[in-house]
């Protein structure tokens, strides 16, 4: 049966299925199910009437479990038994995790898209203001995550051949991951694999994901292991991988306002490196990786980091929106700037950002 079809013909049972059931049948299936995944035990109304918050008698929800057992959703395998799910419950099941944990990374997704257009305005700002006010060139790096600590893993079927695996870092920063497939995965083989990921993975740095968290995992996993050695992969590429740093330049042409630096090759070097950015993203990268770096930093004439910079005094500081989010400043100007006011400058813009993005900014 084709993919496609597929999906839609489970859709249509699912809803069919969700029709069937009130709210109060639908909390009582819930809670036999994951009593019973927890336990291997059947499951009896006096569990129940403990394990939810209906506020319920047992026989009431004795009566509610009958008639589940009546519309296929439950069975009682021995006389004065409890009972467990059927097939039928578990595809319910599967189908209604699944499209909450979509829904809540779509909706993770979407805040972190409109921070992130947010951030992005205010930085270009930054880097107008500073200009203007120092009349210097300016630079400044958008925010980078140092944190590699796993938060939350989504594994889900794109076709019969790719799985994608939506990685969470701390921080909310979200890595999407394609893992090619030989296998039909099935929906409860889904979700016995993101309940084994995340149930031995989540709240781990990726050094702290060793030999016998990966022995174990794969162990468990079975048949198929090789996916889990598949999706750890990724996730180590995901931690791994090193974005493109976005900078966000402003006043360039104040280069030319001094004599010393107005010089037609000087000049032209210059504005090259503020064109192309590579060795400004280098620069900010260098900064952020020093964990020890959070004050401001002169660097004159030969001391600069860029050679073509030489001539210049670069003045840089590191901003921190959140724990963890960590960006750098850098104004370029000539060896004989306005150094207190540049420093001036950086420290209330510093203070400004960490004051605006810690302190309820974000809840406008």
């Amino acid at each position: 049966m084709p993919y496609a079809y597929r999906e839609s013909l489970r859709a249509e049972i699912r809803k069919e299925l969700m029709e069937e059931l009130d709210e109060r049948k639908k909390k009582i299936l819930h809670a036999v199910i994951r009593n019973y995944l927890e336990t291997g035990e059947p499951v009896g109304s006096r569990t129940i009437s403990k394990y939810t918050d209906l506020n319920l008698s047992s026989a009431t929800i004795r009566n509610e479990m009958s008639d589940l057992e009546e519309m296929g959703f439950i069975i009682q395998p021995h006389t004065s038994a409890g009972r467990i799910p059927t097939d039928r419950a578990y595809r319910l099941y599967v189908d209604s995790m699944m499209e909450e944990k979509d829904r809540e990374i779509e909706e993770l997704k979407g805040m972190l898209l409109a921070t992130e257009q947010k951030v992005d305005k205010v930085l270009k700002n930054v880097a107008n203001l500073l200009a203007v006010n120092t009349n210097y060139a300016t630079v400044v790096s958008a925010p980078q995550i140092r944190s590699n600590r796993l938060k939350f893993i989504q594994l889900s079927r794109v076709d019969e051949k790719q799985i994608l695996a939506v990685i969470v870092v701390e921080g909310n920063v979200i890595r999407n991951e394609m893992i090619s497939i030989d296998e039909d995965i099935s929906d409860e083989t889904m979700l016995k694999l993101n309940i084994l990921l995340n149930t031995h993975l989540n709240g781990l740095a990726l050094e702290e994901i060793n030999l016998a968290t990966i022995t174990s995992l794969k162990t468990q996993a079975g048949l198929h292991s090789e996916i889990i050695g598949n999706v750890l992969d990724a996730i180590a590429n995901a931690i791994r991988g090193e974005e493109d740093l976005e900078i966000y330049t402003s006043g360039a042409n104040n280069i030319f306002k001094y004599p010393e630096l107005a010089d037609q090759a000087k000049a032209s070097e210059l504005i090259q490196t503020f064109e192309e950015k590579k060795a400004l993203a280098k620069l900010a990268t260098e900064k952020l990786s020093d964990e020890n770096n959070t004050g401001i930093q002169v660097y004159i004439g030969e001391e600069s980091p860029i050679p073509s910079m030489k001539d210049c005094s670069v003045v840089t500081a590191t901003y921190e929106l959140e724990e963890g989010m960590r960006g750098s400043i850098a104004i370029i100007g000539p060896k004989r700037m306005d150094y207190d006011k540049v420093v001036g400058s950086l420290r209330t813009m510093m203070n400004e950002l960490e004051r605006t993005y810690r302190k309820g900014d974000r809840n406008e």
